[in-house]
């Protein structure tokens, strides 16, 4: 799906070494990020199925990198997301050192994010130029203005060999089983399931407005639909507002499931609502039929990566800004995508 523009980046003999040996993959922090990364996890284990993928991510995205079949370990980082820690990304990098890895992959762009491979003395350590990490960086790769999506910026990092064809698919391993155990007694097997994540953790730019979710949630329970709400802690009042709007008639799982329940829940959906967020992703990932509303990001930088997934975006002048909150505080790029648009696309 994407193989074709991934340059080849790394030589013959090199791509021999590679096929057998461990290689630590620094992950990026976000929820999103690091499900497209996934593509690049698929390529890498494809082509070198002898290798051994290890990737290193905050804590709390663990539980995400655990269900990804193609990683062999996942490495917790002991920090809080932009904290420098130098003494402690030493002390890590010195106690990975002894696991000989032959190469690190670092997904992200900060400096710090390249000091571990560097402080484990791993041989070829790759990465993009930036934030002066010459030093740090030994096989470093120029960002082409051809890889605007997150997704081609990763699988830059993976070696092209038309010998072998790679599946661009890409799945997390769900538990449905789990997902209704966790739902008895408030879910039949035979009921429909509308997904709906109305969060955003960039922030309110990207979250289309509570009473829109609301309209799209009524109009589904009519038609004998049932509604899950999603999403983590930080969106409790996103939550306590739909029960509000729809007089409680959804299933409000908001701030009250781990990540894990959460992949297991959306993977018995028969369609997923949602903002471009983490939990769209993760919906993509799972092949769900879903519909991503885009407000202050793009569609063609960060699109949900399946052929199940329908965008709808407006692409006023002002959009995309990337902003957090609306610089010109209308929020049209969001107001103006109305409850019935979605509802024709979604149930």
């Amino acid at each position: 799906m994407y193989l074709e523009e991934v340059p080849a980046l790394l030589s013959k003999k090199y791509l021999k070494i590679l096929s057998s040996q461990k290689i630590l993959i620094v992950g990026p922090s976000w929820l999103g990020d690091m499900v497209i990364a996934q593509k690049l996890f698929k390529v890498l284990k494809d082509r070198y199925p002898k290798s051994k993928l290890h990737i290193a991510s905050p804590a709390w995205i663990m539980p995400l990198v655990s269900r990804m079949p193609e990683v062999d370990k996942s490495i917790a980082l002991p920090f809080s997301h932009g904290q420098f820690s130098l003494l402690k990304r030493y002390q890590l990098g010195k106690i990975l050192k002894s696991e000989g890895y032959g190469q690190a992959i670092i997904l992200t762009n900060s400096f710090k994010s390249a000091l571990i491979p560097f402080f484990a003395n791993i041989p070829k350590r790759t990465g993009f130029l930036g934030e002066m990490r010459f030093g740090l960086i030994n096989d470093r790769i120029k960002k082409e203005t051809s890889f605007y999506r997150t997704v081609d910026q990763f699988l830059a990092f993976a070696p092209k060999n038309k010998n072998i064809k790679t599946s661009s698919s890409t799945y997390l391993i769900s538990k449905p089983d789990q997902a209704r155990k966790l739902l008895k007694g408030r879910l039949r097997s035979s009921d429909k399931v509308l997904g709906i994540a109305p969060g955003a953790e960039y922030g309110e730019a990207k979250r289309w407005p509570i009473e829109y979710f609301a309209n799209v949630a009524i109009e589904a329970i009519e038609k004998g639909w049932k509604v899950i709400s999603l999403g983590s802690q930080n969106d409790d009042g996103l939550g306590k507002s739909l029960d509000q709007l729809t007089n409680n008639k959804i299933i409000n799982l908001i701030g009250k499931t781990k990540l894990e329940e959460v992949i297991d829940v959306v993977s018995i959906c028969n369609s997923f609502l949602s903002n471009d967020s983490g939990l769209m992703h993760v919906a993509a990932s799972l092949g769900i039929k879903q519909v991503a509303i885009f407000g202050s990001s793009d569609p063609k930088k960060t699109p949900p990566l399946s052929r199940h997934a329908k965008s709808v975006y407006l692409g006023l002048s002002c959009s995309p800004c990337f902003a957090r909150t609306c610089p010109l505080q209308h929020m049209n790029c969001l107001k103006n995508i109305k409850p019935e648009m979605i509802i024709k696309k979604i149930i």
